[in-house]
């Protein structure tokens, strides 16, 4: 018997590629996005965007502090879907597998309310999940442990049963520190792996679909 009832997945990099380069290809000369991303800080920016904030308030600072990248920041909202390149290998069958072990298996993102409704088309495993906990939707963002806590509340889960899976190492320290058993996302194989050794009984990696 196991005791892990729940498995709780991160989606970028997790389920589903993200590549915040790919929505300016043939639009956008590379040189200029790097720009943009320097001059704006764009991991700092973006994680604004995860935790809340309105597309169209981002808009109205990049306009007033960075009027010649407007252009850019539009691009990029408007062809967001591009930076979904696909499902990360593997990781569907792991979710089907879990789903037909009739384990729970819930979603955890970091991920602007106003852009999520793309993730799905990208990655069908998303569309399995009982359901996801959306940053942009609550207004935290992780690392923040109160969205670990609002987690465990929401969906009543018992945090020492719940594997957590994240591809961001401080995310998983945060799971980690709220109780969670966390574990770095390298792979969908590696993570097949170490729920097997944990008494998940869902195929090993070597006989499972792929």
């Amino acid at each position: 018997m196991t005791d892990v009832a729940a498995v709780v997945f991160d989606l970028g990099q997790v389920l589903v590629r993200w590549d915040p380069y790919l929505p300016y290809e043939g639009r956008l000369a590379r040189d200029q996005v790097e720009q943009y991303f320097a001059d704006v800080d764009f991991p700092t920016f973006n994680h604004r965007q995860d935790a809340g904030r309105p597309w169209a308030e981002a808009r109205a600072e990049v306009l007033a502090r960075f009027p010649h990248h407007v252009d850019a920041f539009d691009l990029y909202v408007e062809h967001f879907a591009d930076s979904l390149p696909g499902p990360v290998p593997g990781s569907e069958r792991l979710v089907r597998d879990l789903v037909d072990a009739g384990v729970r298996v819930l979603g955890l993102t970091n991920w602007s309310a106003e852009t999520f409704h793309h993730a799905e088309p990208a990655a069908p495993a998303i569309g399995l999940l009982e359901d996801v906990l959306v940053s942009g939707r609550e207004g935290l963002a992780k690392p923040d442990p109160r969205i670990f806590e609002l987690l465990v509340e929401r969906f009543d889960l018992d945090p020492g049963a719940t594997v957590y899976t994240d591809d961001n190492a401080a995310n998983v320290a945060a799971a980690a520190a709220a109780g969670l058993v966390a574990l770095e996302f390298r792979s969908a194989a590696r993570l097949r792996a170490d729920l097997v050794a944990r008494g998940v009984p869902v195929p090993e990696a070597g006989v499972a679909a792929t």
